[in-house]
């Protein structure tokens, strides 16, 4: 008599405890489970197919990564996924991840979540394809390093809003990144290029994809790890290659006044983790003056990332002297420029056509017009090399310009030039990095150096 009541209570309690555990987050999913729609493969010629409801990539020889993106490009979201690998090869997700035509000729680049079988063991790690490798490894995380299971499904939980990049595999944190470099870009799914000796048609297969963009803070998780900030920080790859931090991201250590012995006492300010020259009317040297390094280089790698205001002008030299021009005005140097080409009357001037524009040698030469130059109060990357008198100027990973220091041709440049009157210019076989006071606020901020020849003075 009483077995129906008992069985009725069951059934209720059961249907309580499913209402309890179910996911009531508003995921949308990213694969259909049938067809690629959405996606579209970028990079090598791996193989890329639906079997069963899952996405599976397989290895394939004599060609570079591949990588299936999303057609939709995402900033901030959520993304949740199973995946399951061969335990010889190597894969990731991207996220915030790009390709451009100027950039490697389209080679997609970005924020990685590593999948690595391997005995490093570093799943869920992250790192930075084709741009600065490694950022948030995981030397120091051996909870997440076991985390990972080997030829059976894990579980990634990947979270990036704002400036900050959260991962989790199978529940467990594995990396916390606090980075500013990209903020938006496509989600998609590698596979790594193989050598000849691996095996080829070794497979990765992905399920269960689905992501959140909006609420994110409602259905965001806490990560027990303490953040890895790369902001004014050599990144591993970099410290392993030799680069320096020219400048800390607190102090005025490693510069001085370009006319004096020691730091401006006004006209810049250091704040957030950014260095930036004050507005005091567009004059050039007139507030707090240039800055300097303390060091002089040689041969050198030189990257910056700088911040442009509406209408601003302000510049990198290298190859200063300080000993010259002691007069008024910015000291002598070799400029790449830093200029508002829409707003700023600079961009119009100049000794050789567009010789004054952003990223161009100041006053010689002007950088390709094509050059992929962020909006203003976004930050561009600058980056230069000099090696044996061969030098180049980029801009955001695009060649922009390239010249010979002393060749002929340059020679004939500078005698064309408001330089011809300084002997010599742009030909010492070392000098200053220095940053330039025109009385506009620009920033600057991750400024390091790699020195292929250094001597101090």
């Amino acid at each position: 008599m009483m077995k129906k009541p008992i069985l009725f209570i069951l059934l209720i309690c059961l249907i309580s405890c499913s209402q309890k555990n179910k996911d009531n987050t508003p995921w949308t999913p990213l694969f259909d489970g049938e067809t690629l729609n959405g996606w579209t493969q970028k990079g090598g010629n791996a193989k890329y197919k639906v079997r069963e409801g899952s996405i599976v990539g397989s290895t394939a020889h004599n060609t570079s990564n591949s990588f299936l993106t999303t057609d939709k490009l995402y900033s901030d979201f959520i993304l949740e996924l199973d995946f399951k690998v061969d335990s010889t090869m190597n894969s990731g997700i991207q996220i915030r991840s790009n390709s451009f035509p100027y950039y490697r000729n389209g080679r997609v680049h970005g924020y990685q979540v590593e999948i690595d079988p391997s005995k490093r063991a570093w799943s869920g790690g992250i790192y930075d394809e084709s741009r600065r490798g490694w950022l948030n490894p995981l030397t120091d995380n051996p909870e997440a390093q076991k985390a990972f299971k080997q030829n059976d499904w894990n579980h990634y939980r990947i979270e990036a809003i704002g400036d900050t990049i959260k991962t989790w595999v199978n529940g467990v944190a594995a990396a916390n990144l606090i980075d500013e470099k990209t903020a938006s870009g496509f989600i998609c799914l590698q596979v790594h290029e193989i050598h000849a000796d691996k095996k080829e048609g070794t497979e990765i297969v992905w399920k269960n994809i689905n992501i959140i963009t909006e609420n994110l803070s409602k259905y965001s998780k806490k990560s027990p790890l303490k953040p890895i900030i790369t902001k004014n920080k050599l990144t591993i790859d970099e410290a392993k290659k030799g680069w320096k931090l020219l400048w800390d991201g607190k102090t005025t250590d490693g510069w001085r006044g370009a006319k004096l012995k020691e730091f401006p006492t006004n006209g810049w300010k250091i704040e957030n983790g950014e260095l930036s020259v004050l507005a005091s009317g567009g004059g050039e040297s007139t507030a707090g003056g240039d800055i300097v390094t303390k060091e002089s280089y040689g041969d050198f790698e030189l990257t910056v990332d700088f911040k442009l205001t509406p209408g601003a002008n302000s510049g990198i030299k290298y190859y200063v002297d300080t000993n010259l021009n002691k007069g008024a005005g910015s000291s002598i140097g070799l400029e790449y420029q830093i200029l508002d080409d829409e707003l700023h009357p600079d961009a119009k001037l100049g000794n050789h056509e567009g010789s004054r524009t952003v990223s161009s040698l100041y006053d010689l030469i002007q950088a390709d017009v094509k050059k992929p130059i962020k909006p203003i109060g976004e930050w561009n990357t600058a980056y230069i090399i000099s090696k044996d008198n061969h030098v180049e100027h980029w801009l955001n990973g695009a060649k922009v310009l390239e010249y010979e220091r002393k060749s002929d041709e340059y020679l004939k440049l500078v005698s064309e030039s408001k330089y011809a009157k300084w002997p010599n210019f742009g030909e010492l076989n070392e000098g200053q990095i220095l940053l330039q006071d025109h009385g506009d606020l620009v920033s600057f901020k991750n400024i390091k150096i790699h020195p292929i020849n250094t001597t101090k003075k």
